[in-house]
C-alpha cells in the first residue's frame, strides 16, 4: 500500500488568470508529489500506517513512532492540505457560497466581506511559509493560520477550505505580493465543493 499523487480535477491552465499555468504544473507536478513520495518514503515499513487514510493518519499523529513523527506531518500534512486545495477550487467559479455555509459564515463573522477580510488577514500575517484556513473546530467555524505544512486534523479540527500562502503557491505570478495573490484567489474558490467539505464535517465524516 502507499499513497498516491491525485489528479487534479481539471487541466493546469483552467484557474488562469488568478493561478497561473506554469504554477499549477510546478506546484502540482513537483512539490505535491515529492510530498507524496517523501510520506511514503517515510512510512516504508509501516504497513498499519500506510493502510491508514490521510485524514485519519494525521488525526491520530501521536501513534506515529517518534523517529518518523515530523516527516510524516511535513510529508502527510502537505498530501492533505494540496488534496484539499485542489478540490476547493475551480476555473470559472469564485462569487460567494449558499445554503448552510452560507448561513453559518454570516452568523459567525457578521457578513461575507468581513469573513474574506479575515481570511485574508489571516494570510498576510502568516510569517514565511503556511496556509490560512477555514475549519470546522468543536461545532463553531473558525478563521485561523497553521505554519509549513501542519494540518487542520492533527489539532481535532476539520479544514473546511485553506488557501496555501507558501511562496511557490504564488510567487511566478505574483512576486512578493502576497496580498494581490489572495484577492485574486478568490475568482477560483468552488463554493460548491467546500459546502460539500463542510456538510461531511458537520456529519462527522470529513
Amino acid at each position: 500500500m502507499s499513497f498516491t499523487l491525485p489528479n487534479l480535477p481539471y487541466a493546469t491552465n483552467a484557474l488562469e488568470p488568478a493561478i497561473d499555468t506554469m504554477t499549477m504544473e510546478i506546484h502540482h507536478g513537483r512539490h505535491h508529489k515529492a510530498y507524496v513520495d517523501n510520506l511514503n518514503k517515510a512510512l516504508d515499513g509501516q504497513p498499519i500506517l500506510l493502510a491508514k487514510p490521510i485524514c485519519q493518519l494525521l488525526r491520530e499523529i501521536s501513534q506515529v513512532p517518534e523517529a518518523i513523527r515530523q516527516a510524516v506531518i511535513n510529508n502527510g500534512g502537505g498530501h492533505a492540505n494540496h488534496s484539499m486545495f485542489w478540490e476547493i477550487m475551480a476555473g470559472g467559479a469564485g462569487g460567494e457560497p449558499t445554503g448552510p455555509l452560507a448561513d453559518d459564515i454570516k452568523a459567525s463573522f457578521t457578513d461575507f466581506a468581513t469573513f474574506k477580510a479575515q481570511v485574508k488577514q489571516a494570510g498576510i500575517t502568516r510569517f514565511g511559509s503556511g496556509w490560512a484556513w477555514l475549519v470546522l473546530a468543536d461545532g463553531k467555524l473558525k478563521i485561523l493560520s497553521s505554519a509549513n505544512q501542519d494540518s487542520p486534523y492533527m489539532a481535532g479540527q476539520s479544514p473546511i477550505m485553506g488557501v496555501d500562502v507558501w511562496e511557490h503557491a504564488y510567487y511566478l505570478k505574483y512576486q512578493n505580493k502576497r496580498p494581490d495573490y489572495l484577492d485574486a484567489w478568490w475568482a477560483v474558490v468552488n463554493w460548491s465543493a467546500i459546502g460539500e467539505r463542510y456538510a461531511k464535517a458537520k456529519a462527522g465524516t470529513l
